[in-house]
């Protein structure tokens, strides 16, 4: 099927993806305020954490920062296509690619997280009564979203797009200008460096060359979010993740190293 077919039959039956994950970030922030307190209730004593109570109730401390993320997630994917929106950059794909997310994550959230292939964590694992459940079922955003979002059409739709772009990048990045230089340079690296060579380190079960890591060195992979008046770059956490998507692209073990100081470095600075 055509992209121009496939939208069709989408355009048959619409849904304002985006409207509705602005309405449903507001009712998810809510749920997860809740679910916040509820966990934290359980896991502080005298006003503080407690380890202890922080261990036993492990399953719902991991469960609740994954609705965190889907909760985050769903609030980013809006703010994506607004930005992409103002610069008239939100095309179908860009539709699409916000419709699905939203559906999923939304869909995610209602039935279960899966925080790993055996680990599902629900509302109800995060001491969220029935009734605030029952509610944000039935909220018309929520339902909507889960119902319309991710279909068996709009997938064939975005697929067909997929096809027809043959771009190494699905869709606007909506980076700017310094963050899609910044991509670029790294990109051209992997290429360069990484990628002939990731399958035989892997094969080999192999550490990542000290060339490799001194190159990353001089490209400022260490630094990039640390302050400059530590000798870092100071750019923000998407530059960050911008930097370790293209490393990953070449090879997951290269893409993590980059990680490492700058987790450091946040948790020494506090």
């Amino acid at each position: 099927m055509s992209s121009s077919a496939a939208l069709q039959a989408l355009d048959a039956a619409p849904i304002d993806a985006v409207a509705l994950g602005r309405t449903a970030t507001n009712v998810l922030q809510s749920v997860l305020a809740e679910a916040t307190s509820q966990v934290r209730a359980r896991v502080s004593e005298g006003g503080k954490l407690s380890s202890k109570l922080l261990d036993a109730e492990q399953r719902a401390s991991h469960g609740l920062a994954w609705l965190a993320t889907y909760v985050f997630g769903v609030r980013e994917l809006v703010h994506y296509a607004d930005s992409l929106t103002e610069t008239g950059q939100f095309g179908a794909t860009e539709r699409l690619l916000v419709q699905i997310g939203l559906g999923e994550y939304v869909a995610q959230i209602l039935g279960g997280i899966p925080m790993s292939q055996g680990e599902i964590v629900r509302l109800e694992d995060l001491f969220l009564g029935s009734e605030a459940i029952a509610a944000l079922r039935a909220e018309p955003a929520i339902a909507e979203l889960a119902r319309g979002g991710n279909t068996a059409e709009s997938r064939a739709a975005l697929a067909a797009l997929i096809r027809e772009s043959h771009g190494g990048t699905v869709g606007e990045s909506g980076l700017d200008e310094t963050m899609a230089a910044m991509r670029t340079e790294i990109r051209r690296f992997v290429e360069a460096e990484v990628a002939p060579h990731a399958h035989e380190w892997h094969l080999k079960n192999a550490y990542i060359p000290m060339e490799i890591i001194q190159g990353l060195a001089d490209l400022g992979v260490f630094g990039l979010t640390i302050p400059e008046e530590y000798g870092g770059l100071g750019l923000s956490k998407e530059a960050m993740c911008v930097v370790t998507e293209e490393l990953s692209r070449g090879y997951i073990g290269v893409g993590s190293l980059g990680t490492r100081s700058e987790i450091a470095a946040e948790l020494i600075l506090g």
